[in-house]
């Protein structure tokens, strides 16, 4: 206990952390984006199901307020409002998160560009990686449909999943099953334990097409509805990055949260209110665009060969 004062990790692996981060805003730099801040403390949080967010309290202010799981809604606000494109480097918070790759505070680089295609923000996400690893050979990517990575991997078909199968694929693996989990439950936990730690060792994979019901924020395929513009890059096993082309209809978003709040209600998760504001600058009108989220301490855990986050920042929640 005397020596819990301690970082957990040393002055190479800061010096590292340091470097990095210097090479991520020279990389936006080049590329005219602009460095933003948004608030860490909000009145809203995401709607998202599989997300806990961690509430705080203001001396004399009703209702709670929220340290942000993201700081989405904000950017999008400020996209609204005609910044143009934008990126932050921020602390973000999730609650009941913590393992060998999760904090419940951890660092997060989000960046938006109006226009681009959501799988060619996908080639830059691969882009920065090569420059903040310095391997150049990750620039590129292979780019593998969710339905063709679930059947490659986990030899089952995505597409019209059957329960029985799921449930199989995860007890062969001696994995737990949740009680009273849904079909795209199942599949998602499918996809995390048995196809993700396969995907990125040759090069970086970017998955892309997933269910759209595992893409809240996401546009839809206009070639089928069943399917979201959202991507993630994998490399060396590890999920890095989450992409979406976004959606900018405020109609059919108020929907997909409302969607969401039964969910929770459902499964008798904590409450959380709709956004309004986001709605609101939705409505303005939101320029058509791609947004990515980038989880940096796993990307300095490849840097430092890590295999432990802790090991990736100064002081994790063990030692907060």
């Amino acid at each position: 206990m005397d020596e819990d004062w301690r970082p957990g990790i040393g002055n190479q692996t800061l010096r590292l952390r340091a470097a990095m981060l210097a090479r991520a805003r020279e990389f936006f730099a080049a590329r005219a984006l602009l460095e933003v801040e948004t608030p860490v403390i909000g009145v809203a949080t995401v709607s998202d199901l599989h997300i806990d967010s961690l509430a705080t309290r203001l001396a004399g202010r009703e209702p709670d307020f929220y340290l942000q799981t993201s700081p989405e809604y904000h950017m999008k606000r400020l996209l609204a409002a005609g910044s143009g494109d934008i990126y932050q480097v921020c602390r973000v918070f999730r609650d009941g998160e913590a393992g060998r790759r999760h904090n419940p505070e951890f660092t997060m680089i989000e960046w938006y560009r109006l226009a681009m295609p959501y799988l060619d923000l996908a080639g830059e996400v691969c882009e920065l990686l090569a420059v903040l690893l310095d391997e150049p050979a990750l620039a590129e990517a292979e780019y593998v449909e969710y339905a063709a990575a679930f059947e490659r991997c986990a030899g089952l078909g995505a597409d019209d999943p059957a329960e029985q199968k799921l449930l199989a694929a995860l007890k062969e693996q001696g994995l737990a099953i949740p009680r009273q989990a849904s079909v795209a439950a199942l599949q998602d936990l499918v996809f995390s334990t048995l196809v993700a730690p396969r995907l990125g060792h040759e090069k970086p994979t970017v998955i892309y097409r997933y269910p759209a019901e595992q893409a809240a924020l996401a546009r839809l395929c206009p070639d089928d509805t069943s399917k979201a513009e959202r991507f993630e890059v994998f490399c060396r096993g590890m999920e890095l990055a989450n992409g979406f082309h976004e959606l900018t209809d405020a109609v059919e978003q108020r929907q997909r949260f409302s969607t969401d709040l039964d969910q929770r209600g459902r499964a008798e998760r904590p409450a959380v209110a709709i956004d309004e504001r986001l709605i609101a600058a939705l409505a303005s009108g939101l320029p058509a665009c791609s947004g990515v989220a980038l989880g940096f301490d796993r990307v300095i855990m490849l840097a430092a060969g890590s295999n432990d986050i802790a090991e990736a920042m100064a002081f994790d929640i063990t030692r907060a």
